[in-house]
């Protein structure tokens, strides 16, 4: 697997000592002999081996993090040269993922106006409040770093500089509370926080208190993750989406989780190649490889027997390992903490806490809701002319608006059910909402068909206590306005907002508890406990805008159900770079893939922007309870946000056809290997399939005059859709439809040779 990630030291020395820091406090002390500041020529000659190695490979985007020691000890010249010499190296078709990881004491808002220029996001070191953060991350006189990092992070907050805010990096230790490091780190209201366990090995464990029994850490991380998950996930955190994503057969998103070949490189200030940082908690030079930038590719690089180690997943971890029925989320921990007696060949010397802490967040995935109650679901059949559309991963715009037509007969019927279970026979709100739909049903569809109505009920009938039955006034007070015949219903104000589905928010304080709203001919108006008369005119008003027909939906509280951190609302800025993806997207989807941009366009009615993952990979989800929306954190080009648009909408479609029509066994338990990634449920291949379909034909759309990277990756994602459709079909646990379904797959594929 080619390195995608590169560390470039700029500079070897700090002008901190925390005392746990893996290049100066633990084994190896290869940065002494090293360059303080990386020379123009290794510059020059390591922007070149990148730019190579991205050439060969046909890559399309490199993340480049400039570390240290502390990078900005280099100023900003060597910085400014860094960046332009790797840009300036890097094929056309290959985007440079730009980042620099500091300590935050020398961050100026100098700085942050040099990395805007340069493209380059920030992310900060921090363990929390200032008696954390003291623990270990102090000057060398024992002065606190505690001031100066806070000060780094407001700079990062500040609106002209937020989109460079990468996150922030905590490193546990079990002697501080967890609610507290939380809470501290929360305020600062990061869009990423990445919790590392403290470098260790066998021969040099880490801490255990007394009496904090056998798992100390996975405790700490799971008090951290029961205040995360009651907060909404209010950002992203590595460690839990990588533990969520490979229980679910997904790949993890860190070198510590998961079985996926590490693809990260590591280039000193001397030139040389050396493997993953945390290896120099093991011993003097384990990181090394012998190899420079002078003398060797980084294909080279790749042949080192540590490298090789680290990308050979499930073979190269201990029996111990392979026989733990955990492995798939564990892949045996980080490397570096395998080590022992002269050999990696043993499990983390965290291995107990992993088990602890994987379990724990399985429990709590699996048990934290109870299945909703049946429904009986009425509303039209597809026929059988638009389910074969449909098999071959196609569908017209009007087989795809008869899956709306179904999807909102099951939103009712799901509404039906939330009234029936919570007692609603006298709600006002209900009883609005039926008379609405007897007379103006329109205006009662028009916000019914609104993907997280049904996102709610499903939470209501499931029994999740945060679901409260606001929504349902909610709802009523929309349809109101949309009727506009002068209705009027209380809303309740949720923190502090009064928030309307598909129409916006109105930000009234945290003193007003509940709102009247009226819809009429000449428009709305709101007026509040206290009085208040308001409407959209007023400027605290935000409505849910839209791009032609789609919402760009930042305003939804109920809209965090796609399993990663949502955007808040998104600047005017923001919108428009949106807004200018979208319509060029539209236009490559149209060129290249015109089957299926026209059904996409028939039922994308909703698109909600997601933050952008720590590490910067694509992040992209369709949620079975909300058809007609995707959620996408903006990637770097249009073409990539074209390909995350047709893949998310085959989700939808086959969510769709799924809530109707049976295409496997159900009761099937077992796992199936498909597309190099984890073992997955057949529901979970059979998604994949159906998806993979519409990203074989983007690619081999542009296969024929595109560059040599998307013939390669057209050959790359036909040849692993071919092997699991061929698996698919083969399971021996698909129904007659899901054998057409198959059979359709198959049929897509072969039109591409």
């Amino acid at each position: 697997m080619p390195f995608t990630q590169v560390v470039l030291k700029v500079h070897s020395r700090c002008d901190l000592a925390c005392d746990h820091c893996y290049v100066y406090e633990h084994a190896d002390t290869g940065w002494r002999s090293r360059p303080r500041v990386v020379g123009d020529a290794v510059l020059g000659r390591a922007a070149e081996r990148i730019g190579e190695h991205a050439a060969a490979h046909g890559l399309t985007a490199v993340r480049v993090v400039l570390h240290g020691g502390e990078p900005l000890l280099a100023g900003p010249e060597v910085i400014r040269r860094a960046a332009e010499a790797l840009r300036a190296a890097l094929p056309e078709v290959c985007e440079p993922d730009l980042r620099v990881h500091t300590n935050g004491v020398r961050l100026t808002a100098a700085y942050c106006e040099l990395f805007d220029e340069l493209g380059i996001r920030v992310g900060l070191s921090l363990d929390g409040d200032r008696a954390a953060n003291d623990r270990h991350r102090r000057f060398a006189d024992g002065r606190s770093s505690h001031p100066q990092v806070l000060r780094a992070v407001g700079l990062l907050r500040e609106p002209r500089f937020r989109h460079l805010f990468a996150g922030l990096l905590c490193t546990v230790d079990v002697a501080n509370d967890p609610v507290a490091v939380y809470r501290a780190l929360a305020e600062l209201q990061p869009p990423a926080v990445d919790f590392l366990l403290p470098h260790a090995t066998w021969e040099h464990p880490p801490q255990r208190p007394a009496g904090a029994g056998a798992t100390p850490y996975a405790h700490w991380l799971l008090a951290v993750h029961a205040h995360w998950e009651a907060d909404g996930r209010p950002f992203a955190v590595r460690t839990f989406d990588s533990v969520h994503r490979t229980l679910s057969g997904l790949p993890g998103l860190s070198e510590s989780l998961g079985l996926e070949p590490v693809d990260l490189v590591v280039l000193e200030t001397d030139g040389t190649y050396e493997q993953a940082d945390s290896l120099r908690t093991a011993y003097d030079g384990a990181p090394a490889t012998g190899m420079d930038v002078f003398r060797h590719s980084l294909d080279d690089v790749l042949r080192h027997p540590g490298i090789a180690a680290r990308q050979s997943g499930l073979s190269g971890l201990s029996a111990t390992c392979r026989a733990c029925p955990v492995v798939r989320s564990c892949g045996g921990g980080l490397y570096a903490h395998r080590y022992r007696d002269g050999s990696f060949d043993h499990p983390s010397v965290y291995c107990a806490d992993l088990r602890a802490l994987i379990d724990g967040l399985a429990a709590r995935a699996g048990g934290a809701r109870r299945p909703a109650p049946a429904v009986n679901v009425t509303g039209p059949e597809l026929s059988d002319a638009q389910l074969a559309e449909l098999a071959t991963g196609l569908g017209s715009p009007e087989t795809v608006r008869a899956l709306a037509r179904s999807q909102l007969a099951l939103t009712r019927a799901m509404l039906a059910a939330v009234r029936g279970s919570s007692g609603l026979a006298r709600s006002a709100a209900w009883e609005l909402l039926a008379d609405l739909d007897a007379t103006r049903p329109a205006a009662v569809d028009a916000v019914l068909a609104h993907p997280y109505v049904r996102a709610w009920a499903a939470r209501r009938l499931s029994g999740d206590p945060a679901a409260g039955l606001g929504p349902l006034a909610e709802l009523a007070a929309a349809a109101a306005v949309v009727a506009a015949r002068g209705d009027t219903v209380a809303v309740p104000v949720r923190d502090g907002s009064l928030y309307l589905p598909t129409l916006g928010r109105l930000t009234l304080g945290g003193g007003v508890r509940e709102a009247r709203v009226t819809g009429g001919r000449t428009g709305w108006t709101a007026r509040t406990d206290d009085g208040t008369l308001t409407g959209p005119g007023d400027p605290r008003w935000q409505p849910v805008r839209r791009i032609g027909p789609v919402a760009l939906e930042d305003l939804d509280p109920r809209r965090a159900v796609h399993g990663w951190p949502v955007e808040d609302r998104l600047s005017s800025a923001g919108y428009a770079e949106w807004a200018r993806d979208l319509r060029a997207a539209a236009r490559l989807l149209d060129r290249d893939l015109p089957a299926h941009a026209a059904g996409l366009r028939a039922g994308l009615t909703t698109v909600t922007p997601l933050r952008p993952a720590p590490d910067g990979h694509d992040l992209s989800s369709a949620a079975r309870q909300a058809f007609g929306a995707v959620a996408i954190a903006r990637p770097r080009d249009a073409s990539t946000l074209a390909l995350l648009l047709a893949h998310e909408f085959q989700h939808v479609k086959l969510g769709a056809v799924l809530d109707r029509r049976e295409l496997y066994d159900r009761s099937d338990t077992r796992l199936f290997e498909a597309f190099d990634l984890s073992p997955r449920p057949i529901g979970s291949l059979f998604q994949a399939v159906y998806a993979h379909v519409a990203v074989t034909a983007f690619w081999g759309a542009r296969a024929a005059d595109g560059p040599p990277s998307a013939r390669s990756r057209f050959a790359h994602w036909r040849a692993l859709t071919d092997a699991a459709v061929d698996l698919l079909a083969g399971s021996g646990s698909l129904t007659p439809l899901g054998h057409r379904f198959a059979t359709g797959a198959r049929e897509s594929l072969d039109s591409w040779p």
